[in-house]
C-alpha cells in the first residue's frame, strides 16, 4: 500500500512521524512524505527543532489517488499551517470522498474540521481541541486511539506521543484492512 504523509514545511512532532512512517515500512507498506513545498520538512521535539526530512512530492504534484490511506502527523504549527493551505486541505477532504482510511494524532484533527470531515464522526485529539471537534459537530472522547467507521473509511485518532503504540497498531490493521478490500497487498 502507498501511504501519504501530509505535513506543513515546519511543525511537526518528529516521533508522530517517525513512529507511525516505521510502522507502516514495518508493515510492508510505502509511505510518502507530502507536504505544501518542495524541499525539506523541519520536524520539532515539542518546541525545540528536530531533524529535517526530505518531502518526496507537494500536494500541487500529487493526487489522492496515488495513495490507499493518509496519515496526519501533529505538532500545534503544523496542522495550523496546514488548515490555512486550500490544497492540503481539499488533499485531506478527497481521501474522505474517496472513503479512504485515515490517521490523524495530536493537533491534527485541526486540518481535519477544516476540511469539514468530522461531523457525526467519534475521535480523540489532544485535549485542546474537543471544543473545536465539538464545534464541528464531531463526538470528542478521552480515550488512546478510536477508530470511526461512521462515514464513509476509517478514521484513527490519538490524543499524543504517549499513546503512539497504540495509534500505529490501529493504523496499520485498518489500512490493511482497507488493502485486503481493495485487492493490494
Amino acid at each position: 500500500m502507498r501511504i501519504a504523509f501530509l505535513m506543513a514545511p515546519e511543525g511537526v512532532e518528529q516521533v508522530e512521524f517517525t513512529e507511525p512512517w516505521k510502522a507502516v515500512k514495518d508493515a510492508g507498506g510505502s509511505p510518502e512524505l507530502v507536504s505544501t513545498k518542495p524541499g525539506k520538512v523541519q520536524a520539532f521535539h515539542h518546541l525545540d527543532k528536530g531533524d529535517t526530512f526530505p518531502v518526496d512530492r507537494t500536494v500541487d504534484e500529487v493526487s489522492p489517488d496515488a495513495y490507499d490511506a493518509l496519515v496526519l502527523p501533529g505538532g500545534v504549527a503544523n496542522p495550523d499551517a496546514l488548515r490555512m493551505d486550500e490544497k492540503a486541505v481539499a488533499f485531506i477532504r478527497r481521501f474522505f470522498e474517496d472513503g479512504k482510511p485515515v490517521a490523524a494524532i495530536c493537533h491534527a484533527p485541526w486540518t481535519l474540521i477544516e476540511a469539514d470531515v468530522v461531523r457525526g464522526r467519534r475521535l480523540t485529539s489532544w485535549p485542546s481541541l474537543r471544543t473545536d471537534v465539538r464545534n464541528a459537530g464531531g463526538e470528542w472522547v478521552d480515550e488512546e486511539v478510536v477508530v470511526s467507521d461512521e462515514g464513509s473509511g476509517a478514521l484513527i485518532t490519538s490524543r499524543k506521543p504517549d499513546d503512539l503504540p497504540a495509534f500505529c497498531a490501529a493504523l496499520t490493521e485498518q489500512f490493511r484492512k482497507a488493502g485486503a478490500g481493495a485487492g493490494t497487498a
